[in-house]
């Protein structure tokens, strides 16, 4: 039994822990939960926990429906506040998924992630990134179609912040403490309700397990301070959209191989090529970092979301802007991300971005000119008169992109890769099929 088992097992008894959730991530990016007594979990280390794969949509056919998870002691936290009510605690740790000759299953977005690590690895590089989250904090969420109300109409940076909810970037940034993951910076965004939460940069493997965590805790502090929460890409039309701009850097050992102190922008050649290669795939990645049929009315309306692949100092329209407040200081040169949206699955984008930039070294990309002018606001006329890109403007097209891919096949694996696809059609046709409210007050009079 490994020393991080040990302590696991032993911080249960210390703490009179009642229950260890085990969760891991379906493809589409929910969180999956099973629930185990302590006594249980030294059998689970040794053998893993068995379940209907088969029920799980995308892990495995009825035939090979024996799946194990298998716990990840490195990830053991305890919960804030999961049962403090009933006067015991709870834990979680994430699980690896394998099939039962102990091969990591395929269907496993975690393990998609760790074969995309285990590539930049060989390749000399460490991945390190840092996500800034944005949601809405709404009244309450109903299915009957009819949009949310926020819980208050501050603005960027505002200090009044949530009406409703005074205490809840306090609370919220708390529970996230307590868990082990570093809050870097929170405010209010532009749009009444939104809310943004930025976390300290961590591994690409441990910052995927800390998005899942960190969407099951907003959640629940959202509630405890009886509203909720939403990670909808864009919950309402003439507000702007909730992204996930990802910050990126790999690393050569303790060296930031994105730093050069002799270029203009202290930008190394490594970067550049990583940056190319993210704008040269960035269409036929976009239906993994932006999965959802809602994700394009963000990108497609304006609001600073990028709408071309670009890149830019300081540029704030484009696909990948580079963050200028400290470009002296080695460490911290980055690539800031700004196409995936708070409701993707981060361990597969953070796979297909990875895998993007790594082509692009490999391949020696050679990076354009930067955009300087706010390519949100261009016409597409305009965009493609100075040469952009433009990014897919609806699931619709961003899935016949990646149809095409061999770089996003390779990187998700097959099978995730055509689970993915399959799925995502039948969201397209399902969201096709649907007669809107606006069709109806401008159409049904002819």
């Amino acid at each position: 039994m490994s020393r991080q088992q040990e302590f696991v097992l032993r911080t249960l008894e210390e703490r009179d822990i009642r229950f260890v959730r085990l969760w891991f991530t379906d493809i589409q990016g929910y969180l999956k939960s099973v629930a185990v007594a302590p006594a249980e979990l030294e059998g689970a280390f040794a053998e893993g926990i068995g379940f209907d794969g088969s029920a799980i949509e995308g892990f495995s056919r009825v035939a090979e429906s024996d799946t194990i998870a298998q716990p990840d002691p490195s990830t053991f936290q305890i919960l804030p506040f999961d049962s403090e009510e009933d006067g015991y605690l709870s834990a979680r740790m994430f699980c690896d998924i394998s099939m039962p000759d102990g091969q990591p299953s395929w269907a496993d977005p975690r393990q998609v992630l760790r074969r995309q690590l285990k590539k930049a690895g060989e390749m000399g590089f460490s991945c390190f990134v840092h996500p800034e989250i944005e949601f809405f904090l709404v009244r309450s969420i109903e299915t009957d179609g009819q949009p949310p109300v926020p819980t208050d109409s501050g603005g960027y940076f505002d200090q009044a912040v949530t009406d409703e909810a005074p205490n809840f970037r306090a609370d919220a940034i708390n529970s996230l403490e307590s868990m082990g993951i570093s809050v870097e910076f929170s405010h209010h965004e532009t749009a009444p309700g939104q809310q943004e939460i930025d976390l300290r940069y961590a591994d690409a493997l441990t910052m995927a397990d800390n998005v899942m965590t960190f969407r099951y805790l907003i959640k629940q502090v959202a509630r405890r301070n009886g509203v909720r929460a939403t990670f909808m890409p864009k919950p309402f039309s003439d507000h702007a959209g909730s992204a996930m701009h990802t910050h990126m850097s790999l690393f050569e050992g303790d060296h930031n191989a994105f730093h050069d102190p002799d270029d203009e922008l202290r930008l190394s050649s490594t970067a550049r090529s990583f940056i190319a290669g993210i704008v040269e795939h960035a269409p036929e990645i976009s239906a993994v970092t932006n999965q959802w049929v809602n994700s394009y009315k963000r990108i497609s309306n304006g609001d600073e979301a990028p709408r071309s692949a670009t890149w830019g100092a300081s540029n704030r329209s484009a696909l990948i802007r580079l963050p200028m407040y400290t470009q002296n200081k080695a460490a911290s040169r980055r690539v800031e991300v700004r196409s995936p949206d708070s409701a993707c699955n981060p361990y597969l984008a953070y796979s297909v971005l990875l895998a993007a930039g790594l082509k692009g070294i490999q391949e020696g990309y050679e990076l354009a000119d930067p955009a300087e002018e706010d390519v949100s606001s261009m016409t597409r006329r305009e965009r493609v008169a100075a040469g952009f890109k433009d990014l897919p403007s609806d699931l619709n097209s961003a899935l016949r992109r990646m149809e095409r891919s061999e770089l996003v096949a390779d990187a998700l694996g097959e099978h995730v890769f055509e689970y993915f696809l399959r799925n995502k059609w039948r969201e397209w046709y399902a969201y096709q099929s649907q007669i809107t409210p606006w069709e109806l007050r401008h159409n049904l009079e002819f």
